[in-house]
């Protein structure tokens, strides 16, 4: 058995489902949380000029330039990511990814594992996944997440996800962007 991949079994209905169900997954978070995720892709990626399109205020260009500083640990991360259970190349890791976790938990925008999985399998790769509940839960559980945040994090993580004993290894293809409204 494999942890519950939200894009169906590996042979099910090709890209188009896993993109279908991936947009479904994105549409059920809230409006902020969507928010954030587009922009920290858009940071992460270097995909637009992130500070033009979602700076709205100085405290947010403040934690956008806080944000593209701490995600050029990204490529870093990518890189050094462990091969196998053994403690080798271990504390490295685990340590970037729990820094750059806790900085965007401590954003409070997202609101649930499956939220922080959703970016996080997108910035760092499908091959992040094992790793991602031992990072998100070691992040939640920082002092500097305000307690009852805390417990929702810690809460939002199902035991499928904390226990799993195998990840899908496919990536994702979906990657939401920006899009500009028109006039009302």
């Amino acid at each position: 058995m494999t942890y519950h991949d939200p894009h169906g079994p590996a042979g099910s209905s090709g890209g188009a489902g896993q993109i279908l169900s991936e947009m479904r997954e994105f549409a059920g978070f809230a409006a902020g949380t969507q928010r954030y995720i587009r922009r920290s892709l858009d940071v992460g990626l270097a995909r637009r000029d992130a500070f033009r399109l979602w700076a709205r205020d100085g405290v947010e260009a403040a934690s956008i330039r806080t944000q593209t500083i701490l995600y050029q640990d990204l490529a870093v991360l990518r890189r050094m990511l462990p091969e196998g259970p053994g403690p080798s190349g271990l504390e490295p890791f685990v340590g970037k990814l729990v820094r750059l976790s806790a900085f965007d938990l401590g954003q409070d925008h997202l609101e649930s594992f499956s939220a922080y999985r959703f970016l996080y399998e997108r910035l760092a790769g499908a091959a992040v996944r094992p790793w991602l509940p031992a990072a998100f839960c070691a992040a939640a559980a920082l002092p500097q997440i305000e307690p009852a945040r805390r417990k929702a994090l810690l809460q939002s993580i199902s035991e499928a996800a904390a226990t799993a004993p195998g990840w899908s290894t496919r990536p994702p293809r979906f990657f939401p962007e920006f899009v500009e409204m028109e006039a009302a």
